[in-house]
């Protein structure tokens, strides 16, 4: 055998014939997943095969020492747990029996090699793994992190999911916590990036390896990637074919790999309109019962409510085998009765009757069904599931659920929360739970919050979160959208849709059973089981998702991104706190930095401006920025310094001149307005210049008049309001100061932590709308 560097032919048949059929996936032999990395542009070692000892001193004729030999067969996945490579080896004829040493190693491990594989050692570099698998819902997954022993050892990894670009891979090589490796450390040489970047491309980007292999493959690991300062070389690889497909003879054209990869929304024949699911001319509900008390009777009354008060109505119709009334509402036997401007059913029934419910919809556009009893019970609950999605392709209607509560949207007469419709707003919601779509809405109102449409969709029988994320993108009324996912059933067609909208409308992610026990949870909540939690993560980096950990952090980020995201703000890290002394300046410092934010510098001639303001006597003019405010100050000052602040700022973004600190975030304590100026309201608030002493409330509420000019003087700067310790005032009064902020486009919060939350929120969406 001579030397040989892989080419577009097969290799040597040494893994027996083509597998057309396994339970499992099918390793490929290590020489075959190095040509096939050639084929892709991938720097792989010069290297030969023997099948057997006797013949690799003849192959490795032309190679140069230090050589590397290698095992390769059935069994064989760890090669240094069964002793199956050797490394720095010098003459050719030696390699014959360093082989038969490894034949008999692995002999004791009941492990038999198809064959040998000689290469030449890579020069020292820095390890690295890249590697992709196939996630169930999600598709191809890229990750690169540390390589060879490390990798196990320390988990030093970073996912992206498939195709990536160019920016991508940078991104994911700079979140290692071993990155600093790559620059070069204590003298060490830095690794050429473009070349390991260029590799990576090569698995993972648009005409790559992963893409050219379609759907033969399931998981692939190039481990360990020698990136050194003149290139980056795929010194090991594995391959798993998917079960019952042949080995690949060669890869599929590459189609070519543009600069940037470019994202669009998935292509979907079905293409549904939703106008109609938000806005119906006709409402039904089927079970609504004529003697006792149901959720149908719960949701026709709400309904009926809601209705006397809206200006233009849907029809209402309840569904009822044999009444003709229910409730004051006209009944009619069954949805194919329905009259033909009804576009909208709600099913409450037992589970085992849906499905005639769902089959009788024909002419119904949509029909959601709130029952339980489906996927997420078990197997007789799945297959039961899949029944009610058979009865609505046979009726020709859209499903949504089952196992979910309704659609909730002001301008269109749609609820399912009870009690009055708030005015309509711009935030619109995606949730696979209704209960927790319910707190959102009646929250958020609570807050100031007003929302333009929001759809449970329970287990994604049918409509999926992605057909409703490209419906919600082009309605002008959504500006910002949340999303509440367990399992999406369509990953890639969900990464697809809100790629698409990157920069353009925020989107906010809370995804349930990220851990191991969430997962159980979500399985029988929704029947789903999601993949690993990382994956979430990575599609948020590529998409400048914000992705929150509770449904607080989901409020309180929708909040900000409602009243700052037409801003144009950048996403720079700055962020100028100021308020009173005392620990919570500390502790501002640490909520923030955690978050990931730079409390930046105030220069010197701020610093002079704030002197001039009589700050800085016995305290520093760093950030955060201690100002005196109570009941006895200046409720002025930190917009007068705040404002000096900005007067001498240099800093410029791509939206031209700013102040230095994009984000700005004030923070008060109501319990020593309270305290110590009294409870007495007082005049009411909005004295621009008051300096002396007033009343605790009233000072408190021109204090919030004067942050809300202060946004308004700042349109380049994002104002933020934290109401410490708001519990100790009254109600009424904390409302207001909430209220006269927000009008003015100030988002309050209870907390500086919470704050901190909703800054970097707004602060990811900006950085989307600059990095696409």
């Amino acid at each position: 055998m001579t030397p040989h560097r892989t080419e577009d032919t097969a290799l040597p048949d040494l893994a027996g014939p083509s597998p057309t059929s396994s339970s499992g996936p099918i390793p490929l032999p290590e020489p075959e997943v190095k040509r096939l990395l050639e084929q892709a542009g991938i720097d792989v070692p010069r290297g030969a095969v023997a099948a057997a000892p006797d013949g690799l001193a003849a192959a490795a004729s032309g190679l140069s020492a230090p050589l590397v030999l290698k095992a390769f067969g059935p069994g064989i996945v760890h090669k240094s747990d069964v002793g199956a490579v050797r490394l720095d080896l010098g003459a050719p004829d030696r390699l014959a029996a360093v082989a038969e040493e490894m034949r008999a190693a692995l002999a004791a491990h009941g492990l038999r090699p198809a064959g040998f594989l000689v290469e030449e050692q890579a020069a020292p570099g820095v390890e690295l793994i890249v590697g992709a698998v196939r996630d169930p819902s999600f598709g191809p997954v890229l990750m690169v992190g540390l390589g060879g022993v490390w990798t196990e050892a320390l988990g030093d990894t970073s996912l992206r999911l498939c195709p990536v670009g160019r920016t991508d891979v940078e991104a994911a090589l700079a979140e290692l916590r071993g990155a600093a490796l790559l620059d070069g450390v204590r003298g060490g040489t830095p690794v050429d990036r473009t070349a390991l970047t260029e590799l990576i491309l090569a698995v993972g980007g648009r005409g790559g390896l992963v893409e050219r292999l379609g759907n033969d493959w399931s998981e692939l690991d190039l481990n360990p990637v020698v990136a050194g300062p003149r290139g980056a070389t795929a010194v090991d690889a594995r391959l798993l074919l998917a079960p019952g497909v042949r080995r690949p003879t060669g890869l599929s054209p590459a189609r070519p790999r543009p600069t940037r990869v470019s994202r669009g929304p998935v292509t979907d024949t079905r293409s549904t309109d939703f106008t109609r699911l938000f806005a119906p001319r006709g409402i039904a509900v089927v079970g609504a019962s004529a003697s006792k008390s149901t959720f149908g009777n719960m949701f026709l009354a709400q309904y009926r409510a809601l209705h006397a008060a809206h200006p233009h109505p849907p029809r209402l119709v309840a569904v009822h085998p044999r009444a003709h009334i229910i409730g004051g509402v006209r009944a009619v036997p069954s949805l194919a009765e329905v009259p033909d401007d009804v576009d909208y059913a709600l099913v409450a029934v037992p589970a085992d009757a849906c499905v005639e419910a769902v089959r009788a919809a024909a002419g119904v556009p949509f029909v959601q069904v709130m029952s339980g009893g489906f996927g997420e019970t078990g197997a007789a609950g799945a297959e039961l599931e899949r029944e009610l999605l058979a009865a609505a392709k046979e009726s020709g209607t859209r499903l949504l659920g089952p196992n979910c509560m309704g659609v909730y949207s002001p301008a269109g007469g749609q609820t399912f929360v009870g009690g009055d419709l708030s005015a309509p707003g711009h935030i619109s919601l995606i949730s696979q739970s209704g209960g927790l779509a319910g707190e959102v809405i009646k929250v958020g109102e609570r807050r100031g919050l007003h929302f333009a449409k929001v759809a449970t969709v329970g287990n994604c029988a049918d409509v999926t979160p992605a057909e409703l994320v490209r419906h919600l993108a082009a309605d002008p009324e959504t500006h910002v959208l949340g999303l509440y996912l367990e399992d999406p059933r369509e990953g890639r067609a969900l990464f697809e849709e809100v790629s698409a909208v990157r920069g353009r409308l925020p989107v906010v992610a809370l995804i349930g059973g990220r851990s191991a026990q969430g997962r159980r949870a979500a399985a029988s909540h929704t029947g789903g089981m999601i993949g690993d939690a990382r994956v979430w993560r990575a599609l948020a980096r590529q998409c400048g998702v914000v992705l929150v950990d509770g449904a607080g952090e989901l409020i309180d980020a929708l909040d900000f991104l409602d009243l700052h995201v037409r801003r144009p703000v950048g996403g720079g890290p700055d962020v100028l706190v100021i308020g009173p002394s005392g620990g919570a300046g500390v502790l501002a410092a640490d909520a923030f930095d955690a978050a990931g934010m730079r409390l930046g510098t105030i220069g010197h001639q701020a610093q002079e401006a704030l002197r001039d303001l009589g700050l800085g006597a016995g305290t520093s003019l760093s950030n955060p920025l201690e100002v005196p405010l109570g009941p006895r100050a200046r409720k002025d000052l930190v917009r007068r310094a705040v404002e000096a602040v900005d007067a001498a700022g240099t800093l410029r973004s791509v939206w031209g001149a700013v102040s230095p600190f994009p984000d700005v975030v004030a923070h008060v304590n109501v319990q020593s307005f309270v305290t110590y100026g009294g409870r007495d309201r007082g005049a009411p608030s909005g004295a621009p210049e008051a300096a002396g002493p007033s009343s605790g409330l009233t000072g408190l509420l021109e204090y919030v008049d004067h942050i809300a000019a202060l946004q308004s003087g700042l349109p380049r700067s994002r104002v933020t309001l934290v109401l410490r310790n708001a519990e100790c005032g009254p109600p009424e009064v904390v409302d207001d100061a909430r209220a006269a902020a927000r009008a003015a486009g100030v988002p309050v919060y209870p907390t500086l932590e919470a704050a901190a939350g909703a800054v970097r929120a707004g602060k990811t969406v900006a950085h989307a709308r600059t990095v696409i």
